[in-house]
């Protein structure tokens, strides 16, 4: 059977707890994460065959990682063991990674060092009929841009189906380099597009009528999609199936959560869902994403791959960590939830 491969930087997140607690307790969390380990990490979750490929050096740590991707179901054959160290960020619990007090450590990571020529992508995408990878990965410098070519290009060749999360990480794009240049160049091979009408306006150049900041209803919101969605369509060609989350911080302290997916000339819209309280916000994205490769993979009606893959990413605001635990029964009484509200 086929797998589904997941491309990007493992990293690791050291969480402390605010105003120095921390220090004071001597206690420093850590969790393993990275935008496609997390799809990764979801999809072994639901029982779908899947490999991931990264960087890491060759020690103990790295080791006692790759072990524990095995033991949840993920495929490390193809874990490039080169380099010295493993990408870290640092994010206060509860915060976001589009927090301005994120810090990420990456820089001469083994993954940020990869070189053009280095992966044998021919080897590697041998029993792959799925690909995803995100926008984090070409922000990371020029170098790695080069390597994404390489792999997008041998994927497009074997008609393989690619995916793209339109991450932005406003931190990583350093040194003058301009997303919309770069970021269009990797999406026209990618078949399905992921991420809301915010990061398609600065990672595509769509148009933006809405800065988010105003008070728009959702119909609005809704109406924005769809033209996000067309722009998509007629800009890369390669592209079928567009998907825009919206997430938006309620005064006090929650969440009110939908998605859309455009496909065939159709808008389809999920649930409204709201919580008073979130346990992390790290990781809901991904989950969104995954979610939607496990239906779209399984051949789901439109509707019904929406459904789940927005109830995966507000379930996993629930959970404490970058990758979810959330089995298919806890999403489908997610989705039974929201139909019945």
């Amino acid at each position: 059977m086929k797998k589904i491969l997941c491309f990007g930087e493992l990293l690791l997140r050291m969480s402390p707890q605010s105003n120095g607690v921390w220090l004071q307790q001597h206690q420093l969390p850590v969790y393993v994460g990275g935008a496609e380990l997390n799809v990764a990490y979801a999809l072994a979750q639901w029982n779908m065959p899947v490999a991931y490929c990264t960087a890491l050096p060759d020690n103990f740590l790295a080791k006692d990682i790759i072990q524990g991707l095995k033991n949840d179901g993920i495929d490390t054959t193809h874990i490039q063991m080169q380099g010295k160290r493993i990408g870290l960020y640092f994010l206060e619990q509860g915060t976001d990674v589009k927090n301005k007090h994120v810090y990420f450590d990456r820089e001469f990571s083994s993954f940020v060092t990869l070189q053009p020529g280095t992966i044998h992508w021919e080897k590697v995408l041998e029993e792959i009929n799925w690909l995803h990878f995100s926008a984090i990965v070409p922000a990371l410098n020029d170098t790695v841009v080069k390597v994404c070519e390489e792999m997008l290009q041998v994927a497009s060749q074997k008609n393989i189906t690619i995916s793209l999360d339109l991450n932005f990480r406003a931190s990583l794009w350093q040194n003058n380099r301009n997303p919309a240049n770069i970021v269009p160049v990797l999406a026209k091979y990618c078949n399905v597009i992921m991420g809301n009408i915010w990061s398609a306006n600065t990672l595509l150049g769509a148009p933006l009528q809405l800065s988010g900041q105003e008070d728009v209803e959702k119909s609005a919101y809704l109406t924005h999609a769809v033209s996000t969605a067309e722009y998509i369509l007629q800009h890369f060609p390669k592209c079928y199936t567009i998907a825009n989350t919206f997430r938006f911080d309620t005064f006090n302290g929650g969440i009110q959560y939908y998605g859309t997916l455009y496909t065939n000339g159709q808008l389809y819209v999920s649930a409204n869902m709201h919580c008073t309280s979130v346990k992390d916000k790290v990781g809901s994205g991904d989950c969104f994403m995954a979610g939607l490769i496990f239906g779209l993979i399984q051949q789901k009606d439109p509707q019904t791959i929406l459904n789940f893959a927005a109830a995966a990413a507000f379930g996993k605001l629930q959970e404490v960590g970058d990758t979810t635990r959330q089995t298919i029964a806890d999403i489908q009484k997610t989705i039974q939830q929201y139909a019945q509200s």
